[in-house]
């Protein structure tokens, strides 16, 4: 039987913080670097032997190229746990046809960690239209096929085969979202709980430095993988004669959400609603005769955890053994990560559910020095690009009531409307941003996206000062749609806000003489947009002058709130029924109604239109998307479609049947294959047979 959690105390003003193992176990970066030149952590045995090593405590083994920058989670990882004393390697995108990249590093004392990566290997492959992607930015030289599909299930086998008895503890994005029973766009199925499809030991969910290092320190006094199931922030298997916890809340079963779409919107109410630290509780579900436990989050790190975190001695550069550049790096080479969490609780975005929706940020002190060092290096431009996280202007931002905090279900504190009890004080971010450009080296600190526009507009000081002297030109907002139905479907503020926020910044810009403008981000198909709520944003874009080179096609991602609308076309909370876009034809539209002035579109945005019953917008008037007659690009696009579908494919093209007779002239005479029937060109007459 699993030990039931400690109850919180909440009585004090200050709600509790996790970092016990962080602070514990990672010193400060004074006594860490002594001196000492900042290495990578070794990807071979003899990086490892240089460092005086014969063996390591722990491999973690990632589906993303190794990058030694703390916004990669390996790298935090490793840190952090070989600033506690443990030796640890990386083995990156390894060859999974084969376990022999497994025993490269050989046999770990402690255990395998195993990611897919920063992203859910799924999403990095395909597209929304499950379509190969063309290129991987965690990758080498942006190549693809550097990792499998569903990665963590073929990494946790390839360790097991490796090392025999060797924990495989499960991670990252692709673990967290997938520890429970899910929604799988690609297969477009339920699929079961990753732990028991990989046989992972334990998945840890969420963000994983304090149970990383808990799971190190508690192998290494002997303890056994099974007495780690009192472990916040971790999920298990039930063997089929083990007793479940008597605590648990029982999610509806693998069977009955496969079954039933009602129980599968159940199932994703209960979860989303036992995501609060301080009052989740723990959850199982069967699966056959065996069962997932859930336990209860980690609780947030502390100011001080975080500190440490982020202080730690890293080289900022991918491994040196790297050729080509890694795009995702060359993005973020020079950003700067200032929080985590997200309390705005977007339905079709997996960062609450993985960083959690309580905000966990640096100390002032701790950022500075970390802008200060990047200056100090001389590859340094003089542009820290990018100093935010989740969400930039959250930092800092908590509950007034931690009393309330305690027992609060509200799925986000910012809608349908700012809860009167969040701290929405934007001087600590104001402070942080005037000093950080004015670190000696730094020419310029740029916020590049993640602005919560309505918190932006509590606070006009902060709008004035990011307009001024944060925007490089450009600045990246995501307002997602207009229609007041699919942003609250959303849980995105209403558009009113998106306009208030670009009249500002165009009257800041416009006073201090800068030619800035905003580049704002929206969703096609997302569940509740038809076409109507299509063709209203359409509309919006010409009005305002708007023409997206990019356009966000929705992708239902594992656990999501959003995705449970599109599965099973109920929203979770209300149970009322969703509109979804499921065909292929509906999402194109949509897709084009978005980029409804480009000529290429031109015939799918008059079949939207004409479907919708607006053909008003069809003609020369201010608000028609598209003329009454198609441009010639539009007529030689649907030509060179038509070409490719077609080319080469002909009826009469039959591959010719061996051993055919010759006849005069060269003429090979085609057999007809056996068991076919109907008219075959040259096919054998009476008197050949």
């Amino acid at each position: 039987m699993t030990a039931p959690l400690p109850v919180l105390d909440h009585s004090t003003h200050q709600a509790p913080r996790g970092g016990d193992y962080v602070l514990r176990r990672v010193p400060v970066v004074a006594e860490q670097r002594a001196g000492r030149p900042v290495l990578p952590l070794p990807m071979t045995m003899e990086e490892a032997r240089r460092r005086g090593w014969k063996e390591l405590d722990v491999v973690i083994v990632t589906g993303d190229a190794y990058v030694d920058h703390p916004s990669f989670a390996m790298s935090i990882l490793g840190r952090v746990l070989e600033a506690a004393g443990y030796r640890v390697g990386i083995i990156a995108q390894p060859d999974w046809r084969s376990c022999e990249d497994w025993k490269r590093l050989g046999r770990p004392r402690l255990f395998f960690g195993i990611s897919a990566g920063n992203m859910d290997s799924m999403i990095n492959h395909y597209t929304a239209n499950r379509k190969v992607r063309n290129d991987d930015a965690y990758s080498p030289g942006g190549r693809i096929g550097l990792r499998p599909d569903r990665a963590t299930l073929s990494y946790c086998q390839r360790a097991r085969e490796a090392f025999k008895g060797v924990p495989v503890i499960a991670g990252g994005v692709e673990a967290s979202l997938r520890r429970l029973a899910h929604y799988d766009y690609w297969s477009d199925k339920v699929r079961r709980s990753i732990l028991l499809d990989s046989k992972a030991d334990l998945v840890v969910y969420g963000m994983g430095e304090n149970a990383i290092l808990e799971i190190a320190e508690r192998l290494e006094r002997g303890e056994s993988v099974r007495q780690l199931r009192d472990m916040r922030g971790i999920a298990y298997a039930l063997g089929a004669s083990e007793e479940p916890p008597a605590d648990a809340l029982e999610l509806p079963s693998y069977e009955q959400v496969v079954a039933s779409k009602e129980q599968f919107a159940i199932a994703t109410r209960i979860i989303h609603n036992e995501t609060n630290p301080y009052n989740a509780r723990r959850l199982i579900q069967q699966h056959g005769t065996q069962a997932v436990v859930v336990n209860p989050p980690q609780l947030p790190l502390s100011q001080e955890a975080m500190d440490r975190i982020y202080g730690l001695p890293y080289t900022r550069r991918p491994h040196p053994s790297y050729q080509e550049p890694i795009p995702a790096y060359e993005t973020i080479k020079d950003s700067v990560t200032i929080m985590r969490g997200c309390f705005g609780g977007c339905t079709f975005c997996s960062i609450t559910a993985h960083q959690g929706r309580i905000i966990q940020s640096r100390s002032k002190e701790n950022v500075l020095h970390e802008i200060a060092n990047m200056a100090a290096d001389n590859r340094f431009k003089g542009t820290v690009s990018d100093i935010g996280g989740p969400t930039a202007n959250m930092y800092q931002m908590q509950c007034t009531r931690p009393e309330v905090e305690a027992v609060c279900r509200r799925q986000s504190c910012v809608h349908p409307k700012v809860c009167k009890l969040l701290g929405v004080d934007h001087r600590p971010v104001i402070e942080l941003m005037r000093e950080a450009r004015n670190v000696p080296g730094v020419k310029k600190v740029l916020v590049a996206s993640g602005v919560r526009m309505d918190l932006a507009r509590q606070s006009p000081e902060y709008i004035r000062e990011l307009t001024r002297h944060h925007v490089g030109g450009h600045l990246k907002v995501a307002p997602e749609h207009v229609d007041p139905e699919v942003l609250y479907k959303m849980r995105k503020p209403a558009n009113d806000d998106f306009e208030f926020f670009t009249d500002v910044f165009q009257e800041e810009s416009a006073q201090a003489n800068k030619r800035q403008y905003l580049i704002p981000y929206f969703i096609a198909s997302h569940p509740g947009s038809d076409l109507d709520a299509m063709i209203t944003l359409a509309v919006f874009l010409k009005r305002h002058g708007y023409r997206p080179d990019q356009v966000q096609d929705f992708i239902p991602a594992p656990l999501d709130i959003a995705t449970c609308m599109y599965y099973t076309g109920l929203d979770p909370f209300s149970m009322k029924s969703v509109y979804v876009a499921k065909g292929l034809r509906s999402r194109r539209m949509q897709r084009a109604l978005m980029q409804f002035f480009k000529p290429e579109n031109y015939f799918e945005v008059r079949e939207a239109l004409r479907q919708a019953g607006r053909t008003d917008l069809i003609g020369d008037g201010c608000d028609c998307l598209i003329p009454s007659r198609p441009p010639r690009e539009a007529i030689q696009r649907r030509r060179e479609d038509a070409g490719r579908r077609f080319r080469g494919e002909y009826v009469h093209t039959i591959e010719a049947a061996r051993g055919g007779r010759q006849k005069k002239g060269g003429n090979q005479k085609q057999r007809r294959p056996r068991g076919t029937k109907g008219y075959r060109p040259g096919r054998r007459g009476a008197q050949d047979r």
